[in-house]
């Protein structure tokens, strides 16, 4: 079995049933990665796969920490046999750091799954996912920080990791969408 269609019985098999929305969502996240196949090259298996995977950490019987990123990677570290690489991209995935600090869990994050010395893949991560609705449509950037401000609030965790995070965000967004032309 490939990698892609792996992470995708995986993720479906997490998510689906539980949390629709977040599979919904992961499916779209993967769909704008396949667009990312011509930029990234032999790489766009891992980016799909990581796509795909990059939300797991919420399904309810992996959720032990209540921060996703920190959940998803270690379930696949700990129960897979997923290469390092695509645990840190999903440990790591969309500035994932920054809300790891507004939860105590920086040190944790950095030392279990330190970040990919990949800024292209890294930022190939942020651009799907920060391009991705809930519901697996395509959007802006702007739009799609707005909706999450909105849905957890300006003051929550989530809200300030969100505004502390929108200037990497933006520029992972604007780095791949000028090279794939969409400038």
């Amino acid at each position: 079995m490939d990698l892609t269609t792996w992470a995708h019985d995986l993720a479906e098999s997490l998510l689906a049933e539980s949390l629709p929305r977040r599979w919904a969502h992961s499916q779209g996240v993967a769909a704008k990665a396949v667009t990312l196949a011509p930029i990234l090259g032999q790489d766009d298996t891992l980016l799909q796969a990581a796509a795909m995977l990059h939300d797991i950490g919420y399904a309810p019987p992996l959720a032990t920490t209540g921060f996703h990123p920190l959940d998803g990677a270690r379930y696949l570290r700990d129960h897979t046999s997923a290469t390092f690489d695509l645990v840190r991209l999903v440990a790591n995935h969309s500035c994932a750091v920054l809300e790891a600090e507004e939860r105590g869990l920086r040190y944790e994050l950095e030392t279990e799954f330190p970040l990919l010395e990949r800024d292209d893949l890294v930022a190939a991560l942020i651009y799907c996912d920060m391009t991705t609705t809930p519901h697996g449509e395509p959007t802006t950037a702007d739009a799609r920080l707005a909706e999450i401000r909105s849905r957890y609030g300006d003051y929550s965790i989530v809200g300030r990791f969100i505004r502390r995070a929108a200037p990497d965000i933006y520029s992972a967004v604007c780095s791949v969408s000028h090279r794939l032309g969409n400038v």
